[in-house]
């Protein structure tokens, strides 16, 4: 399971919330399966609703992985 803080800790290079996105792609397309939301991302471009984006995202993401 992936957690927010963790990839935020991970990669303390990250600076908005757009970077988070593509990190969340990644780590699904990794074959991550669950994603847990335990911690707000204090970026300046963080978006109201931004669980609902993140969990979008890795939904999508986790569909484009190929077949193992």
């Amino acid at each position: 399971m992936a957690s927010i803080s963790d990839l935020m800790i991970e990669h303390p290079e990250m600076t908005s919330f757009a970077q988070l996105e593509k990190l969340v792609v990644d780590v699904a397309k990794s074959g991550e399966i669950h994603l847990y939301f335990d911690l707000k991302p204090e970026y300046p471009d963080t978006p109201p609703g931004w669980q609902t984006l993140l969990e979008l995202t890795f939904y999508r993401a986790e569909l484009q992985r190929a077949p193992e």
